[in-house]
């Protein structure tokens, strides 16, 4: 049985109510027991966290909570009160919202339809709008949750997306408010932000869960967090009585380094070249501005910048899944055709390696097998021909076999379809894939969002070992965190152009912030 409140968390929340009570919650799902007799006290008015590598049960959990799933024994008290969730409608009754890590938003619509969406008053919806347009403006002032009722969803930022799944729970009057890992695809300004708006809401007497991976966070808004590890609760704790690595070695079970461990690089010979990038799309909007970098052997070129300022596109560019406007690319001092978007797998065949930012749009297909994806893009080697021309199935499988046991992959099932494995285990399966080619180059787009501690450490591993290889190594990544840690030499971007560059041990946060922000402290202007 896991432990309660009562038993490990005390403190200033100490004699608060509960307003979540789950005792004794079980879930499986096949042979697979995602919660095991799970039980987790949540006090009213408080932030409350929880946290767990991929896989261990958090979302399952959740989603019992929100209706999604029913426990398979167990039950749920709500403000004290046993209470039946059979479905997401019955949470709503009971006052819960979830803001979902993927957003349950109609992109086409406007912010003011998403909101009173499954919401309306009746069949007509004038009145509806009328209300929910005087709602979001009275929770837009009381909570700073800002945005344009008319804008069209689809073209909002993330963050601002974000805003609009809290504004649809706040408009359904809930008093219980989950979020699962809801900074994952935030720049670090809007996760700010978010962290503000939770703490106004708790200010006004709601209680909030957070799922999430990243223990800087935990212990910067939450009062208390529960651990998860493998379906089963470890431990509650007040957050102030604990630390980071204390979490991270109860999520675990072992200890887990929270640094990055390498040696100084010793960059070799200049691999690949980058002179003049331009790209314009189709909407005439410039997106790189006359781009000019390098990348030698046996280092790690971290490209940091605020979501949107053109990392993408470059990385599609280089990868050959994106044609340029202008410029030139040399890989060993050949050009790389630029033109078209049919040169992603000549890029493969010059030993160039791509693990994409969105591993599920990009890097798999999700309804695929394990073993069909690790092998996905280089299916045409040699030791996957069959006869006749076909995919000899026992070699891929046993390849796969492989790469699970050396990336850790779980669970080790090169059968299971890829949308069963958690985050983590997703983003090891594409990094297995482009990593065991010994590639010359790797192109790595945000290699550990979602990702649980244990996962994060063992793919900074990876990475650090492959450049030890004396590989070349391109890092795209929207946590600064990880590129301060990761880089030998930092280029920021802004605006589609480089705005500084930087070796990552001359550097601190403070300057790599202002030039996201366009800014070069040591010229003191605009970049």
């Amino acid at each position: 049985m896991g432990a309660t409140g009562a038993d490990t968390a005390t403190g200033r929340h100490g004699d608060a109510a509960l307003a979540i009570e789950l005792v004794g919650i079980s879930k499986s799902f096949g042979p697979v027991q995602a919660n095991r007799d799970i039980d987790l006290p949540v006090r009213r008015g408080t932030i409350h966290g929880i946290v767990g590598e991929n896989g261990a049960g958090k979302s399952t959990l959740m989603s019992i909570l929100y209706g999604f799933y029913t426990a398979d024994s167990g039950e749920i008290r709500i403000n004290g009160k046993v209470t039946d969730i059979p479905d997401s409608l019955a949470a709503i009754r009971a006052g819960i919202g979830m803001v979902h890590q993927h957003f349950m938003l109609v992109e086409p619509f406007t912010v003011l339809e998403n909101v009173i969406l499954g919401a309306e008053d009746g069949a007509l919806l004038r009145p509806s709008l009328a209300k929910a347009r005087r709602e979001l403006t009275r929770l837009a002032e009381e909570y700073e949750l800002q945005v344009d009722p008319d804008a069209i969803v689809g073209d909002l930022s993330v963050g601002f997306q974000q805003r609009v799944e809290i504004l649809k729970a706040l408009y359904r009057e809930c008093d219980i408010l989950i979020l699962d890992e809801p900074t994952g695809v935030l720049t670090p300004a809007e996760a700010d932000h978010l962290f503000r708006i939770l703490e106004n809401l708790r200010a006004e007497g709601k209680t909030i869960i957070l799922i999430t991976h990243k223990l800087r966070e935990i212990m910067a808004v939450t009062d208390e967090v529960s651990v998860m590890r493998r379906g089963q609760m470890v431990r509650t704790l007040v957050t102030a009585e604990t630390s980071p690595a204390e979490l991270a070695e109860l999520m675990v079970g072992r200890r887990v380094l929270l640094r990055v461990e390498k040696t100084e690089a010793k960059p070799g010979d200049v691999v690949m070249d980058v002179r003049d990038l331009s790209l314009t799309d189709a909407s005439g909007v410039e997106r790189l501005r006359g781009i000019s970098l390098s990348v030698r052997a046996g280092e790690i070129l971290g490209i940091a910048g605020v979501a949107g300022n053109g990392q993408s596109e470059l990385l599609e560019i280089l990868a050959g899944i994106r044609p340029a406007t202008g410029g030139t690319v040399s890989l060993h001092g050949a050009p790389l055709d630029l033109s078209s978007i049919t040169n992603a797998d000549e890029r493969r065949q010059s030993r160039m390696a791509h693990v994409p930012e969105d591993r599920h749009r990009r890097g798999l297909v999700m309804p695929f097998a394990e073993w069909e994806n690790s092998c996905f893009g280089y299916h045409r080697e040699d030791r996957f021909d069959g006869p006749f021309d076909t995919l000899n199935r026992v070699a891929v499988r046993q390849h796969a076999r492989e790469s699970i046991e050396k990336f850790d992959i779980r669970p080790p099932s090169c059968d299971l379809k890829t949308a069963n494995f958690s985050g983590g285990n997703q983003q090891k399966i594409v990094l297995a894939r482009e990593i065991e080619r010994d590639p010359e180059v790797l192109l790595v787009g945000q290699p550990t969002r979602g990702v649980d501690i244990g996962a994060i450490e063992f793919i900074h591993q990876q990475i650090v070992a492959l450049r030890d290889r004396n590989k070349a190594i391109i890092l795209v990544s929207v946590e600064l965190d990880e590129i301060q840690a990761l880089s030998d030499r930092i280029i920021v971007m802004f605006d589609g152009r480089i705005s500084g560059e930087r070796m990552a041990g001359k550097t601190d946060e403070r300057e790599l912030g202002l030039l996201m922000a366009g800014i070069d402290p040591a010229k003191g202007q605009a970049a």
